[in-house]
């Protein structure tokens, strides 16, 4: 798997995870009984932790968006709907994805790898761009944002962000392979932090999604790391 990382910011880091021979189906007990658990330890906690929260936050103000309201990152969204007992249940691939950015407090985004074009860049939305996010039709600015984008090359589609992720690369029932790629600033993991980030997904992904091979590199400061 190619990835570059072409966010101008020293500070932005993201763990990139590509994970295939998935079968999305309903998340067996034994899943659902550590989402259940996390998110009602979650209710009396303040979450993310305040450092994680304002580096995030910061990540995203550096690129000229402003993280508030609607557009919060998926991570504050996800801790606010276990603090409101409505975190949400999809499936064993996305409910995954849910337990470990309510672990790390990182927003991820997961990703139908059949959007992507043998590469996987990171990059600042740019001016105009956008994309639909939900079945109703909603659009999401991307200027500023750092997105995952598919395609060959730095212009290919923006398909993720760490607010909203596209409709046209969202997981489906026939989906096989996943790209998963958790966005964080280097104060919130450096090193070996962001390394076990991704070994933990890898691990949820094989043990709760069947997948055959994970595999995990991190893109930080305009370079890749096996």
């Amino acid at each position: 798997m190619d990835i570059r990382n072409l966010v101008p910011d020293p500070a932005f880091a993201a763990v990139v995870v590509l994970a295939e021979g998935l079968r999305v189906a309903p998340s067996p007990e034994e899943l659902g009984r550590l989402v259940d658990e996390l998110a009602a330890r979650r209710t009396s906690e303040d979450f993310p932790p305040a450092p994680v929260k304002e580096a995030v936050r910061g990540l995203l103000r550096r690129g000229g968006f402003k993280p508030t309201g609607r557009n919060k990152p998926a991570s504050e969204y996800l801790a606010q709907a276990a603090r409101e007992g409505r975190f949400p249940r999809i499936n064993n691939i996305v409910d995954v994805n849910n337990l470990l950015s309510l672990e790390t407090g990182l927003p991820i985004s997961l990703l139908d790898r059949r959007a992507f074009a043998g590469e996987v860049w990171l990059r600042r939305g740019r001016p105009g761009e956008r994309y639909v996010f939900n079945a109703a039709g909603q659009e999401i600015d991307l200027e500023g944002l750092a997105c995952v984008c598919g395609g060959a090359g730095p212009d290919g589609t923006p398909l993720g962000n760490p607010v909203k992720d596209s409709m046209s690369g969202k997981v489906r029932d026939d989906t096989g392979a996943v790209v998963g790629v958790i966005y964080a600033d280097a104060s919130c993991g450096p090193g070996r932090r962001l390394a076990e980030h991704g070994g933990r997904f890898a691990e949820l992904l094989r043990r709760f999604g069947g997948a055959a091979s994970a595999e995990v590199q991190i893109a930080a400061a305009g370079r890749q790391e096996p």
